[in-house]
């Protein structure tokens, strides 16, 4: 194997393992999109509280990963159960415009970051204290340990929510009611409970990213931001309501971050990222839209 293509294979190996969080944090942004029909800017205070958390259990508390994971997931789906019942359900049974639903969830997220960076302060912080991880070669390609979690944490979170929305009756309810909200509750599908799971399914791709993020770099309580607007930039690549379609554009995009070294300096990354989606809205206005899952029809729903 030429060094060339060793480069590259190691570059496109890296690239799809740090996308894994990426995709994660997009199919959680979208998923809320296509079902609530909201453009869910509280995700990045979800994260935030998902990360410090686990933090919280991991560092002060002492606990094994896997109750790590499973502390973060409780204060999380906490956090969103609360945002949905005493705010998102509030401002719609208000009948509020969707300006005050996007000012509402930016100000929730604000306003977590704050809370978070009074209570863990402004350092950068890793989930973990050691977040090297055992390296092995394969094939002239480095390969960690995180890098092989990452991946099978991405895709077995992926397959999950694609046999939970074809086969699980709550799973064609979200389509039914992402296709139709007021024709669904015809047929008798109670559509606030479909937001709910919606938005709790979303909580947990966003601590499983989260997890995997922390665990491998340092955080500030703000980085969460930064995050989500890359899942919304994937978002809006892959056609706005294709949850799948921007899970394979939030791939895309971290490639072509990963690849990118090979011109610019480090530092420039995120600008190459965003100068590719922003020709990307100039040429595909609407996204580039990949096959949509469709419910059996609401008769079988039932």
């Amino acid at each position: 194997m030429s060094a060339d293509l060793a480069i590259y294979l190691q570059i496109l190996w890296t690239g799809i393992a740090i996308s894994s969080y990426y995709i994660l944090f997009t199919v959680a942004f979208v998923l809320v999109l296509k079902v609530v029909h909201l453009w869910n800017f509280a995700q990045a205070g979800i994260m935030g509280t998902a990360f410090y958390a686990m933090y919280f259990a991991a560092n002060t508390l002492q606990l094994s990963p896997w109750l790590v994971v499973l502390f973060g997931l409780f204060f999380t789906v906490a956090l969103t159960v609360a945002l949905e019942y005493f705010g998102l359900r509030t401002l719609r049974d208000r009948n509020s415009p969707t300006l005050t639903f996007f000012i509402f969830t930016l100000i929730f997220s604000e306003f977590i970051s704050y809370l978070l960076t009074l209570i863990f302060g402004t350092e950068p912080l890793p989930l973990y204290r050691n977040i090297l991880s055992p390296v092995r070669i394969v094939g002239n390609v480095a390969v960690s340990n995180w890098d092989l979690t990452a991946v099978a944490t991405t895709v077995s979170l992926l397959v999950a929510l694609w046999l939970f929305i074809r086969y699980h009756r709550l799973g064609k309810y979200m389509i039914a009611v992402a296709n139709n909200g007021e024709l669904a509750e015809l047929y008798g599908i109670n559509k606030k409970r479909v937001y709910l799971v919606s938005m709790i399914i979303a909580a947990i791709f966003a601590v499983a990213g989260m997890y995997l993020y922390g665990s491998h770099a340092s955080l500030l309580p703000h980085t969460s931001t930064g995050l989500m607007v890359f899942a919304v930039s994937a978002t809006l690549l892959g056609g706005m309501t294709s949850i799948f379609g921007a899970a394979a554009a939030a791939l895309l995009l971290g490639l072509v971050q990963a690849f990118s070294v090979l011109f610019i300096a480090a530092q420039w990354q995120s600008f190459v990222v965003y100068a590719f989606l922003f020709g990307t809205i100039i040429l595909f206005p609407t996204g580039v839209k990949l096959p949509r899952l469709r419910s059996n029809g609401l008769a079988r729903a039932r």
